[in-house]
């Protein structure tokens, strides 16, 4: 038996999730007294991955799989997992995780537990702690199948270097156009700025910008603090910015370590999907906001005036 992680990659480079999920797999591993195995789909250099415990890495190399298809993907961890003799499977818990798991599980006829933020209490029964209720909870799961389906939460178990001597191999999946159910014919991708989901800081506004053409400060903060930039589903919905930003619990969820909220309020909506960020900073003129209960650090003021001189304290700070 072994433990199979999947390791995800964009455009060949590694996320930072692959390395929290392969150091959640050795943790694993090591509990179980199994193997790491870790699965790569078009990675360039699968040699990282051995600094965070990658015994052994497959290698998938698929035109089919250039594009992410969760059939594709989920098709392609099945038999990986079938040709290790796995019967425990970790992916991570992003929006392509979230498609990837549930279709592995039903392919191995394996228990799933999706947001699962640390490593297994118990292995007999095996037991996990997730996340529960949009984050304001947690629950101790136990998954009694023998073929287990993991998906770790970004940014909660942690990155852990823990080298090794690996070893990498080509592994070749049968994988078919009529495999994938949907083909993208064209994907087009903003380039040069920091995604939500590999952000490590997010700046995000509402509506108390009062207008798309004050968005330039808030692109400055996020560049000076090499941070994403988001926003509340209001401004998406009044077109000031793209609902490829718009966070929340009906947007792109948020696991930053920072997280910086400008003139939002702090819908219940809105919090449940930032809730899971280490660090939450709101700055904003009604001291009543809702999104002061749940801040660590708050600042009561005119973002007009606040914004502008953090950046200038940022940059002089980087100066010195």
């Amino acid at each position: 038996m072994s433990v199979l992680v999947f390791a995800d990659s964009t455009d060949g480079k590694f996320k930072k999730t692959a390395f929290e999920v392969v150091s959640y797999g050795k943790k694993v591993a090591e509990q179980l007294g199994s193997n790491l195995v870790v699965l790569t789909i078009n990675a360039s250099d699968a040699s990282q991955l051995y600094t965070y415990g990658a015994e052994k890495v497959l290698n998938i190399t698929n035109d089919n799989l250039t594009t992410f298809n969760a059939k594709g993907y989920a098709l392609a961890i099945k038999q990986a997992a079938e040709a290790t003799d796995a019967n425990v499977v970790i992916v991570d818990s992003s929006t392509d995780g979230l498609y990837v798991g549930p279709l592995v599980a039903v392919a191995l006829e394996a228990g799933y537990a999706s947001n699962v933020v640390a490593a297994p209490s118990s292995t007999a029964p095996f037991t996990v702690k997730r996340k529960a209720f949009s984050n304001k909870a947690f629950a101790n799961t136990t998954i009694s199948t023998e073929n287990k389906v993991i998906g770790v939460a970004k940014n909660s178990f942690g990155i852990h270097e823990n080298p090794v001597s690996g070893t990498s191999e080509n592994f070749e999946a049968h994988i078919s156009d009529a495999d994938l159910g949907v083909k993208s014919e064209k994907i087009d991708k903003v380039t040069g700025k920091v995604t939500i989901a590999d952000a490590d800081i997010v700046v995000s506004a509402g509506r108390g910008l009062k207008g798309p053409e004050n968005w330039g400060m808030i692109e400055e903060l996020a560049d000076v603090l090499g941070a994403a930039t988001a926003c509340s589903k209001p401004v998406s919905d009044l077109g000031w910015r793209p609902h490829s930003e718009h966070v929340g619990q009906t947007g792109k969820p948020v696991a930053s370590n920072l997280y910086i909220a400008i003139g939002i309020s702090g819908a219940i909506q809105h919090l449940a999907g930032i809730n899971a960020s280490k660090v939450k900073v709101v700055i904003n003129t009604d001291p009543e906001a809702p999104f002061f209960k749940a801040a660590d650090y708050g600042v009561v003021g005119d973002a007009f005036e606040v914004v502008p001189k953090l950046i200038e304290k940022l940059k002089a700070f980087k100066a010195s």
